[in-house]
């Protein structure tokens, strides 16, 4: 049946629903810049012509809540029939998801996965005449030329890579995502000098495995060679990059780091478990000692620098003597965060056909033990470093007081003080008075 307004006559208003991962941030930016060269403007979910969510699916928790808001949704379109209404991304990535949603969401008019965002101006005139359902089955060349993005702020994630080579026995991102894919080194740069051109000043290189950049393109070039690039950006004062697989950690990479004047010295660098036998279990492809080598050789040529990690609690078959090993790990390490999370089962993954379940009260009484020890060596942390004078980026007003001014330190921690609006984008001079856990107080001092 046809609409009783075509979705091309009338280019006028959209509202994108974000869930996961910067990787999906990064490509909502995408699918926001086709609407915008095809006329739409952002909007209210109330007012907007097209609604899109854009889905994550690392936990069977987040897929409950997509699938509630895309429930929510169908109001809008019982008030106005007009309304477009579409889910993209990973969870529909999934085998079986495209189907579930064409059968119980017959409101829905476009249906697409992670590889053909890319297809959305076409799929939004297609479906003025019928339902869109498309999931690419393979990932496909990496697509360039999308739209020109437009800055918001002094930071911008920068995609280089994308896909996952990995399969860890609890994570779907490999089945959803794809193998990987390198960008082209020019294709970067030049995204980074249009971004720095409507003046940013950070940039943080995204990929699920940074450190695997560059082995997939046909010409040498390393992720390490890619910093180097980068670093020579004119106008750019800071690089930043997530996540790092341990087992690709190289030396050239550290000695990069460590030499690169715009790089700054800070590593998520995702751990998952503190066992030998829950990291073989996790097909992490390292050991813990392998692992504390990797640790050693970091501090070693960056004795500063700022570490972070992912943990996983109650993973299955985890013993009191396995999560004893995780703890010990925190207290040898010493993170300045971590980011910690329960294990569930996420089907489709092999963790979940894992027979030897952990018993929910038993992971949440171990998550809290983490969480309590990691929270005391955070505040550590930030102590040990009140007196000092640091290198903060100035990012604008503080969100809880809007009399003072926030920015972050080169190895990523957030600093309250007094400052000025026009300091926004430059680097200033604090001396911290003050730590918390999360966050650091400080006077501006001259340089």
């Amino acid at each position: 049946m046809l609409r009783s307004r075509p979705v091309s006559e009338k280019k006028d208003t959209y509202h994108i629903l974000t869930y996961g991962c910067q990787m999906n941030e990064r490509d909502t930016e995408s699918l926001a810049g086709f609407l915008q060269q095809m006329g739409y403007t952002a909007s209210t979910p109330e007012e907007a012509r097209i609604l899109l969510i854009n889905t994550c699916c690392v936990r069977e928790s987040a897929e409950r809540k997509i699938l509630g808001k895309l429930g929510e949704l169908r109001k809008y379109k019982l008030v106005r029939p007009e309304v477009v209404i579409g889910i993209g991304g990973c969870m529909v990535q999934q085998p079986g998801m495209s189907e579930r949603i064409r059968k119980e969401y017959p409101y829905v008019d476009i249906v697409f996965g992670t590889h053909n965002l890319h297809q959305l101006p076409r799929m939004l005139e297609q479906c003025q005449f019928g339902q869109v359902v498309e999931v690419w089955d393979s990932e496909g060349e990496v697509t360039e030329n999308l739209p020109e993005r437009k800055a918001e702020g002094i930071k911008a994630h920068v995609t280089i890579m994308y896909g996952c080579n990995n399969f860890c026995s609890y994570c779907i991102v490999p089945h959803v995502r794809g193998r990987e894919r390198s960008r082209a080194p020019e294709d970067v740069i030049r995204e980074v000098q249009s971004l720095v051109a409507q003046g940013v000043k950070e940039v943080t290189l995204l990929g699920q495995n940074v450190n695997a950049y560059g082995k997939d393109l046909n010409r040498q070039v390393s992720f390490a060679d890619l910093l180097r690039i980068v670093n020579q950006v004119e106008g750019l004062k800071r690089i930043r990059f997530t996540t790092s697989h341990p087992k690709d950690f190289s030396l050239e990479l550290i000695a990069a780091m460590a030499e690169l004047d715009k790089v700054c010295e800070q590593i998520h660098l995702p751990v998952q478990a503190g066992s030998n036998r829950i990291l073989a279990a996790m097909n992490r492809g390292y050991s813990r000692e392998q692992y504390m080598e990797l640790i050693g050789q970091i501090r070693r040529a960056m004795p500063d620098v700022v570490l972070t990690t992912d943990l996983i609690v109650g993973f299955p078959g985890e013993t009191e003597e396995d999560f004893a090993d995780t703890l010990d790990l925190i207290e040898k390490v010493r993170y300045d965060n971590a980011f910690t999370f329960l294990y569930s089962k996420r089907s489709g993954t092999p963790a979940a056909e894992f027979a030897e379940q952990v018993d929910a009260e038993i992971k949440k009484a171990r998550f809290q033990r983490l969480l309590q020890l990691q929270n005391r060596i955070s505040l550590e942390h930030n102590q040990a470093i009140i007196g000092s004078v640091q290198e903060v980026l100035v990012e604008g007003r503080s969100k809880t007081n809007k009399e003072l001014m926030t920015g972050r330190t080169r190895g990523n921690k957030i600093v309250v003080f007094a400052g000025a609006d026009y300091q926004v984008g430059e680097i200033v001079s604090v001396r911290i008075d003050e730590a918390r856990t999360w966050t650091l107080l400080g006077t501006m001092v001259s340089k």
